[in-house]
């Protein structure tokens, strides 16, 4: 359940439209539960703001169909990571509403309405090879409930593609780079815009970009200001934080 869902399930109680037999099933489910190869946390979503991702790299179909099942059972919304069409079909035979972006390697099962954060975010990609890194954090933004605006291919090879998007990319609250080779992208971005920039280096480039070391230690090396640097290829980490930043817009203050 999320922290929204737990707010209205406590208020209903107080206000007597949820009984105590109701209210003592809830809480006796306990955050976790055991499925003798994974634990699957459900308060993740009520600590941290969105439920537990299922990194779908690594695991068997039957793994992910199953942890995926008991988290829609739960009320959550699914999301799986770096999975592919084999998976997606088994698990849209079990969940009907699944939906499965080729590119980014994602499947989603939304959980009732998305709440949105208030906040935008833009995703930029260097080049077109870098497309399934910024689908992913295109995707994974917007199922946190992100407005996400995508602004693909334009590295700095013609940087006239991105001068002339520069007012699109200000209007965002976050801004997502992904680029590969030298990864140059980032410090370009940050140097135009007054807004957080995540850095995004992908696996992309020739033999010296090294699987992507060399465009993340650019990013790391930047001289603009502002800039945030996630691991090579991890566009879901890159949304994640992305969306720490934009839910601040929304948040409810902390009591002194």
């Amino acid at each position: 359940m999320t922290a929204r869902q737990w707010q209205e399930l406590l208020l209903a109680y107080k206000a007597g439209q949820v009984d105590l037999h109701t209210m003592m099933h809830h809480l006796k489910a306990g955050p976790d539960e055991d499925l003798g190869f994974a634990k699957i946390d459900h308060h993740r979503a009520v600590r941290n703001g969105f439920p537990e991702v299922i990194f779908g790299q690594g695991k068997t179909k039957e793994q992910v169909v199953a942890i995926a099942t008991h988290l829609a059972a739960a009320g959550s919304t699914v999301l799986v990571t770096r999975t592919v069409r084999e998976v997606y079909e088994a698990i849209v035979s079990r969940l009907p509403a699944a939906e499965f972006n080729a590119l980014a390697r994602t499947i989603v099962v939304v959980a009732g309405e998305i709440e949105p954060t208030g906040g935008r975010v833009a995703v930029l990609s260097a080049g077109t090879a870098d497309l399934p890194v910024a689908e992913e954090a295109a995707v994974t933004a917007a199922v946190m409930g992100n407005e996400v605006e995508r602004i693909y291919d334009v590295g700095v090879a013609g940087i006239h593609r991105l001068l002339g998007r520069v007012e699109l990319v200000r209007r965002a609250d976050v801004v997502i780079v992904v680029a590969g080779m030298e990864g140059a992208l980032a410090s370009v971005v940050a140097g135009l815009v007054d807004r957080p920039v995540i850095g995004v280096p992908t696996s992309i480039g020739y033999g010296a970009s090294f699987g992507g070391l060399a465009a993340l230690l650019t990013m790391l090396n930047s001289c603009a200001a502002g800039i945030g640097v996630v691991n090579i290829d991890n566009g879901f980490g890159a949304a994640a934080l992305a969306t720490t930043i934009t839910r601040l817009k929304t948040a409810a203050p902390h009591s002194s």
